[in-house]
């Protein structure tokens, strides 16, 4: 389950117009490799020393194509590959990759098999509401602080209700 919050914030592309609520999807801490590789290990032959070795094995390999100029693709999960910013400028002989070149960073591609497969499955949950810094634990939380009733042709996510179905 995805638990999201609703935040009030303006439309960067439309800065004129009235704040809105959004949804903005709540990240949890992610699981440490031990108890990763434990869990995705159980039932299987393979130790999870070995899946943690291999992972790690696989990442100084990634670093290696990535600095070469490679994608480097992570089973049926998707590919890694490098991406940057540029400035352009009229004349070639101007164009200094060290000053015009900006930022560089390593972005991850899933699979369409991948995405869809999550997707799919994806269910959200209300998990709050934030505005002005303060952190309501639910919608029904706001409205009670707010003295706002229940109406105004929304769902009941707040009351356990899956608004995706």
């Amino acid at each position: 389950m995805q638990d999201y919050n609703l935040v009030l914030k303006r439309n960067p592309m439309k800065p004129d117009e009235a704040k809105k609520w959004y949804a903005v999807p709540q990240s949890r801490e992610s699981q440490d490799t031990k108890t990763m590789t434990r869990a995705a290990t159980e039932n299987t032959t393979t130790a999870p020393i070995e899946m943690e070795t291999a992972i790690d094995l696989f990442g100084k390999y990634a670093v290696q194509q990535l600095l070469q100029g490679h994608t480097v693709r992570v089973g049926n999960l998707g590919s890694l590959r490098i991406t940057f910013k540029s400035e352009g400028v009229e004349n070639i002989n101007n164009f200094n990759a060290g000053t015009m070149i900006k930022k560089a960073r390593v972005v991850f591609a899933p699979t369409k098999e991948l995405r869809d497969s999550v997707v799919r499955q994806l269910k959200f949950q209300n998990g709050g509401v934030l505005e002005d810094g303060v952190n309501y634990a639910s919608l029904a939380d706001y409205r009670k602080a707010k003295g706002i009733s229940a109406g105004g042709g929304g769902s009941n996510e707040d009351e356990g209700e899956d608004p995706s179905v």
